[in-house]
């Protein structure tokens, strides 16, 4: 079993909270994103800051954790390729059961509740998997540099925002033979 670091940025100390129900702390911090919170088209990069506003609430059944979470995401574009960045603001709120209930919890509860579960380790709670599971679903599936973006040229790759007017000619293949009689034509003519 893997211990809880107490020096990690996403691991909270919850002892001078105690365990009497209705005991509350207020925390604002600023720590670093961990790693792959995100998608490959968009994410928060490792290390940049996310601020986090915290209350820690002791209840019967362990320690209630609310808060809200902002940070910066950046990815690219998905019509035109450009980079984005888009201000992310989550909120959640998660128990963290204590040893002892989550023992009795799982005697009682099925295999899909566990997997939902969060416990703490002695008086240390890890908010990592807490945030990854509230900021990662709320980034954009397709984010877009504008919402009228109108992306690649699907033929040749061109910015079609540099160049509103782009455009190709297009000759369905069954008249391209005509298109040789109209060629030849305009060299006779010169």
């Amino acid at each position: 079993m893997n211990h809880l670091d107490p020096r990690s940025p996403l691991v909270f100390d919850t002892k001078s909270l105690g365990r009497r129900p209705g005991s509350m702390e207020q925390v604002q911090r600023v720590v670093e994103a961990p790693a792959d919170l995100g998608t490959d088209v968009i994410a928060v990069p490792q290390g940049a800051p996310i601020d986090l506003d915290l209350r820690f609430e002791s209840v019967v059944e362990g320690v209630l954790v609310t808060g809200s979470a902002k940070a910066t995401a950046t990815g690219a574009c998905v019509r035109c390729l450009d980079p984005v960045e888009i201000p992310l603001e989550v909120r959640f709120q998660e128990l963290f059961a204590y040893a002892e209930r989550t023992a009795h919890h799982r005697e009682v509860a099925s295999e899909d509740d566990e997997a939902d579960e969060h416990h703490l380790e002695g008086d240390l709670l890890d908010l990592e998997p807490v945030l990854r599971d509230a900021m990662v679903p709320a980034l954009p599936f397709q984010p877009v540099c504008r919402e009228d973006c109108p992306g690649l040229c699907s033929e040749c790759g061109a910015r079609l925002a540099d160049d509103p007017e782009h455009h190709h000619e297009v000759i369905d293949p069954r008249w391209s033979a005509l298109q040789s009689l109209t060629a030849d034509t305009e060299e006779k003519r010169n």
